[in-house]
């Protein structure tokens, strides 16, 4: 956390690019990730880490599915937020090549944890946020 800066808003760290690797068929899978948290306390974290984190969870061979709710389960374990929400948007290589052969399908899997969950108009705030071009 940085120290020194308090904030009591929702933190949206919108379309982060990501790669990994199905472990189920070896063969990549990428897409953007959506991270946002309600900070507790005050307590912020530095936005670069947050992207980190999905690089590194990214890393191994991993499930889509896995791959959300482990960075839920980190933020929510390191940062004790009010709330976290990852929504992962992604391509899978193993759909696009082989069997279905469906390119440009994707999968959106989603993590909701604390006031995510408990508060309707939270978790509709960080996924209208997500739809929208702000620039």
């Amino acid at each position: 956390p940085i120290s020194g800066i308090k904030h009591d808003e929702m933190v949206l760290i919108k379309n982060i690019h990501f790669f990994s690797m199905c472990e189920h068929h070896l063969l990549p899978f990428f897409g953007r990730a959506n991270i946002a948290y309600i900070p507790s306390d005050g307590k912020i974290v530095g936005i670069s880490d947050l992207a980190k984190a999905l690089e590194v969870l990214a890393k191994r061979p991993q499930i889509q599915e896995r791959l959300t709710k482990e960075l839920a389960d980190l933020i929510v374990a390191n940062l004790k937020p009010k709330g976290a929400m990852v929504v992962i948007d992604a391509e899978h290589l193993c759909m696009s090549m082989r069997g279905v052969k469906k390119p440009g399908a994707r999968i959106v899997t989603s993590a909701v944890r604390g006031i995510f969950r408990t508060r309707e108009s939270t978790r509709l705030e960080m996924l209208e946020l997500i739809k929208k071009e702000l620039l």
